[in-house]
């Protein structure tokens, strides 16, 4: 029989509204060898992801600053482009010629950067998430900006 626990994993998200808020936030995720913290806005609601792909849209040098920052890009690197949540064409209304093409694809937006099993007892383990939270916080103001 196996007695392997139903949930082996535990998150906490971080947003502006509380557990309950459809805005976006910072996230932090615990699982053996599958640890994560990063953050954004997970599978909006159609009306919201709408907001946010025409802000991206509109302001597109503004976003491309943001993911392009030092500590964004040392820490992230890019926005997760998982093809199970992202379109295989730009949304109806967008050309696909688009700059931003590929990020209007996306269903989610969201960074995330791996934590492994060993430094989840590390004294820097606070440091890194605080350092990756701190790099995450222009595109959550950016995302909850559009939500306004």
């Amino acid at each position: 029989k196996d007695k392997s626990p139903y949930k082996s994993n535990m998150g906490a998200s971080i947003n502006r509204g509380g557990k309950k808020s459809l805005l976006a936030g910072y996230y932090f995720h615990l699982e053996p060898g599958q640890s994560f913290t990063g953050g954004g806005i997970w599978m909006p609601m159609p009306d919201d992801l709408k907001k946010v792909r025409q802000e991206i849209d509109y302001n597109f040098g503004d976003f491309k600053k943001i993911l392009a920052a030092r500590k964004f890009k040392s820490v992230y690197g890019d926005l997760s482009q998982h093809a199970e949540y992202k379109l295989s064409r730009v949304p109806k209304g967008y050309e696909a010629d688009n700059p931003a093409a590929e990020y209007l694809k996306l269903k989610s937006f969201v960074a995330m950067v791996s934590i492994k099993d060993t430094e989840l007892t590390s004294k820097d383990l606070v440091k890194k998430t605080v350092t990756a939270f701190e790099a995450l916080q222009p595109l959550i103001e950016f995302i909850n900006e559009t939500m306004n």
